[in-house]
């Protein structure tokens, strides 16, 4: 037997799904997370579904490794070599541009301090032809300093590096011949080969800051699976919602940076495709926090740059919106107010609910109260919960209160759905996004106990909860591509664009971008390269990317008149309006590598099962109703709400006024009706 398995490292749970090649069965269970040290937790959830590691054909998991250590601060210490005269661009960084009225607004504070910041001579213009050469002397100080203050990380970031990385080059032959492996080397022109010199510093920062602790957790876990006999290499999610090898991660850390949340997109894009639907948005609810992001016209969205914790990075991510909204939030009084999150329970102590030690009310807790929950059977009889001590923690805050216990339960998710319903409108309707017309997808451990209520709040008529949606984004992980992003700052005015030139830089990119899927170990016929072109009106500051058909389109006579009317599309979607009479400029040449690996979507299906369901009191809207507890895997047919589907790694509430059922695929479809 072989199987292909995928595993998502949250913060309360560590999620894994394995597909069997032979039988296509799909098999999806969950362990608690160990956060002293997380193998543990790992292999502890890869024993539910697969006894022996050396049967593993195909192995990809999330980290969030490297976003745990910028979120809490606990990074490396970074010493930055900038040309000279530039040692403040990083601390200058940008000016305040989309809360310019915000009186306290407040620039997150650098990861490096500006006593850390050394200056390089050495000079290129903006062509990349060289005016002072490199004084390689200087960088040689700074490497004894780095050794002998105690440094973990070196970035290099050089001025017009990204025309020719020559000068960085060398910086970093000389740092790693003085600091041999010990500390990381870090050039910016390998993290970002792009203008704009802070968002290029940024990202070279970030990987330097993010990068030790990502490598010393990759290298542990390939290492111990190698001990445990895995006989294949240890894949990792980017944050662009592609695939690399552990190998090509660590030298390339940052593009973990949120390689755990992506996994649901990816999942996601693959629901589209079987629903034929085009659009979906794509809600994850864990134990800590809320994810949203979105699938457009069948793919993920994807930004060619992002700005994460304040701090912008020139890499493509998958756009998401995060909030700290799940199921441990912890619901508490504030000025005589009800507020929930976005501090919570954690896995240890976790809510009160888990008999772990918590005491303080939180989102799990008054799903337990309201009845919405099977305490005997959560996360498929894994855990039996207490609901004394829920029923004593929200009680206690309704004392507070002054309210009934069932009323603040109510309160305490109706507050939430709020919550999570901005955050779907953050990434849809303040980008002029209707969220009418998409489905929600639901998933995360408790993703689809909420979905009903958020698409309520959005006026999204239709829900879908796809199978295992707990674990949904380990699933989502064996549905991506393994995925190559290379850049050629290319800029030219449109009187001055050169198409056949344009279509020789593309051609260079695409080899390069096959050569590395070859790396990846992807089959000659699984290989497929994507070309895009990033363009602006002239006289812009920012620039949109626009898809190309092929790396020969440039060469074609009515190149520039098509893609301009694309560029003007692009422009009206985004802002609106478009001037198509106006001159445009190139900016920047971006080639993507994919490499496709068996899909697992089309896998067997269980036969329903015919037990009879349990019944059991409900709270909705203030009134109890008698409500079936349903298990997943006996759903046959339509049926309407109030009810409540149970099954190992979620449950899903579905109140009364909708109709759901099981479609082809085994994905729970919920019509959603308005409230009564």
């Amino acid at each position: 037997m072989t199987y292909r398995v995928a595993m998502d490292i949250g913060g309360t749970f560590t999620d894994v799904v394995s597909y069997d090649e032979a039988t296509g069965a799909v098999v999806a269970s969950k362990a608690p997370t160990t956060p002293g040290d997380l193998a543990e937790g790992v292999f502890a959830a890869l024993a539910r579904v697969v006894a022996d590691p050396a049967d593993i054909s195909f192995f990809v998991h999330g980290t969030t490794q490297g976003l745990n250590a910028l979120l809490e601060r606990t990074g490396a210490r970074v010493l930055l070599l900038a040309g000279e005269g530039g040692r403040d661009v990083y601390q200058i960084a940008r000016g305040n541009r989309d809360r310019m009225f915000d009186l306290r607004y407040r620039k997150p504070t650098p990861l490096v301090p500006r006593q850390d910041v050394m200056e390089v001579a050495g000079r290129l213009d903006w062509h990349g032809r060289e005016l002072t050469p490199l004084d390689e002397d200087a960088v040689r100080r700074a490497a004894r300093r780095a050794r002998d203050e105690g440094f973990d990380a070196v970035a290099v970031c050089l001025l017009f590096s990204y025309a020719d990385p020559s000068h960085e080059v060398r910086a970093g032959e000389i740092l790693r011949e003085e600091l041999g492996d010990d500390v990381l080397v870090v050039l910016s022109h390998e993290v970002a080969r792009e203008w704009r010199e802070y968002e290029r510093t940024s990202s070279a920062v970030l990987e330097a800051y993010t990068g030790p602790v990502v490598r010393r957790y990759l290298a542990r876990i390939e290492r111990r699976f190698a001990e445990r006999g895995l006989p294949v290499p240890v894949h990792v999610m980017q944050s662009s919602g592609g695939l690399v090898n552990a190998s090509y991660a660590m030298r390339r850390p940052l593009q973990t940076l949120l390689s755990g949340p992506v996994g649901g997109t990816m999942g996601g894009v693959a629901v589209s495709r079987l629903l034929g639907r085009d659009n979906a948005i794509c809600v994850d609810m864990g134990g800590t926090s809320f994810d949203v992001s979105l699938v457009v016209d069948g793919r993920p969205d994807v930004s060619a740059e992002a700005r994460i914790e304040g701090f912008p990075v020139l890499m493509p991510v998958v756009n998401l919106h995060t909030i700290g909204a799940g199921g441990g939030s912890i619901a508490y009084a504030e000025a005589g107010a009800l507020r929930v999150g976005p501090r919570s329970a954690g896995a240890v102590p976790g809510p009160a609910c888990y008999g772990r030690g918590g005491t303080q009310a939180t989102v799990t807790d008054a799903n337990v109260v309201l009845g919405r929950v099977d305490p005997a059977w959560f996360a498929g009889g894994l855990m039996t919960l207490d609901v004394e001590a829920a029923g004593t923690a929200v009680a206690t805050l309704a004392d507070e209160l002054d309210l009934d216990p069932l009323t603040l339960a109510e309160g305490i998710c109706d507050v939430a759905n709020a919550k999570m319903a901005q955050a779907i409108r953050t990434l849809t309707v303040e980008r002029g996004v209707e969220p009418r017309d998409f489905a929600l997808v639901a998933f995360g451990g408790a993703g689809a106990m909420h979905a009903v209520f958020i698409a309520r709040e959005l006026g999204v008529s239709e829900v879908v909860v796809p199978r295992h949606p707990g674990a949904f984004s380990a699933w989502g992980m064996l549905e991506a591509e393994v995925r190559r992003d290379l850049t050629h700052p290319y800029f030219r005015p449109q009187d001055a664009l050169d198409g056949a030139d344009m279509a020789v830089r593309l051609a260079t990119l695409e080899q390069e971008a096959l050569d590395a899927l070859a790396g990846q170990g992807v089959p000659h016929d699984r290989r497929r390269v994507e070309h895009f072109v990033d363009m602006r009106y002239e006289g812009q500051d920012y620039s949109l990317t626009v898809a190309l058909r092929d790396a020969d389109e440039p060469a074609e006579p009515d190149f520039l008149t098509e893609v301009a009317a694309r560029y003007a599309e692009a422009h009206t979607s985004r802002y609106g309006h478009a001037t198509p009479e106006a001159p445009v400029e190139v900016v920047m040449l971006r080639s993507t590598g994919f490499g496709t690996f068996p899909r697992t979507a089309g896998t067997v299906l269980e036969a329903p099962g015919h037990e009879a369901p349990a019944v059991r009191d409900v709270i909705f809207d203030g009134a109890v109703h008698t409500t079936p507890v349903l298990r997943r895997t006996a759903l046959d047919g339509e049926f309407s709400g109030p009810a409540i589907v149970v099954e190992e790694t979620a449950t899903t509430v579905i109140p009364p006024g909708c109709l759901a059922g099981v479609d082809d695929n085994g994905f729970l479809i919920i019509k959603v009706d308005s409230p009564q």
